[in-house]
């Protein structure tokens, strides 16, 4: 046997036609896949969503940051949009403040206050903010009889709210605490023209006949103060019609009316005025209602309920009285004085 016969055969020997069918195979795929290359970039479709025009994404953006970052009350408006480092920067404005986003072109993902990467980080400058240590809270000075001081001027319409006001507190809480009247003024002579009060000379007199009525008829006091609040006060600034009622008040209620009005004009008067002077002063009391309860000044609500929860947290035991509730009793101002 010759070298030539002894040469193994390969497996495609022979075979030529089934040779050409794998390579014309072969080429068929490789076109297909080159259409469908050229077809995908064509379309853009290269994995990568194809880019947002600015204008649209720019509404985009701002109807995001409206409903979801902004307050509704006030939206914010598209300004501008720019293309900037391959992306969009989307400026936005919202009342006086301009501010800004950046988007992917393709409006997919936003961001806020990029970073730049290529820079020196610099950190933003922190603002400190003073605060103020919180005033504490003074604790209510208990006794086992609380003292109340109520200052006022006569005919100053806050100080006769808060009278009403502490008048049902006063039906309520009298026997059990002490409620006094004290009357803002300016003693400077011996006599009532000497007497300087902020609503004039009626007023003056008035808080010296009320004095007058705190000393010589005390368990009358209120009830003086109360019927000249509801029928005497309106009509003050009348002198004759002032006088008429000051003595119908006095008559209706057993007062020697001419007795107080010799103590209100005279030094008897006078001194009791110069003694609440002397307390004002001291207690750098100048406007009118201004509350004490066991020395310490009063800062809550002026009605009946709250001077009676204020009173009644200051006894070292609470009388069974505290429980009555006032809260439909008058109600003075929430705020302003004379």
């Amino acid at each position: 046997m010759s070298r030539k016969d002894k040469t193994p055969s390969s497996p495609l020997s022979g075979n030529t036609g089934i040779l050409a069918g794998i390579i014309i195979i072969i080429v068929i795929l490789g076109i297909i896949a080159m259409l469908l290359a050229t077809g995908n970039a064509a379309s853009g479709n290269t994995g990568i969503s194809a880019p947002v025009p600015p204008n649209e994404c720019g509404a985009a953006v701002v109807g995001y940051a409206n409903a979801n970052l902004i307050s509704k009350d006030s939206p914010a408006t598209l300004v501008s949009v720019t293309d900037r480092n391959g992306m969009y920067q989307v400026t936005a404005q919202n009342q006086a403040r301009t501010f800004g986003f950046y988007a992917t072109k393709d409006c997919t993902f936003l961001f806020i206050d990029p970073y730049n990467l290529k820079a020196n980080y610099t950190p933003k400058p922190t603002t400190v903010v003073a605060t103020t240590a919180p005033t504490p809270v003074a604790l209510p000075v208990k006794s086992a009889r609380p003292s109340t001081e109520l200052f006022v001027m006569s005919f100053c319409p806050f100080g006769v709210q808060a009278e009403s006001a502490i008048d049902p507190v006063v039906d309520l809480l009298g026997s059990k605490a002490d409620f006094k009247v004290r009357y803002i003024a300016t003693v400077s002579g011996d006599n009532l023209e000497a007497v300087k009060s902020l609503h004039g000379l009626a007023e003056a007199k008035e808080d010296l006949r009320q004095l007058c009525v705190a000393k010589s008829n005390p368990d009358k006091f209120w009830d003086y103060v109360k019927l000249v609040n509801d029928q005497c006060y309106p009509i003050y600034k009348n002198a004759s019609q002032l006088a008429t009622c000051q003595a119908n008040v006095t008559a209706t209620l057993g007062i020697d009316n001419q007795k107080i009005d010799i103590c209100a004009t005279g030094s008897e008067g006078l001194a009791l005025l110069k003694a609440d002077e002397a307390i004002t002063t001291n207690l750098k009391v100048t406007g009118s209602p201004t509350l004490f309860m066991n020395g310490q000044k009063y800062a809550g609500q002026r009605t009946a309920e709250a001077y009676k929860q204020a009173i009644c947290a200051r006894f070292e035991t609470a009388p069974v009285e505290c429980s009555v509730n006032l809260s439909g009793q008058a109600t003075a101002a929430s705020s302003g004085s004379c």
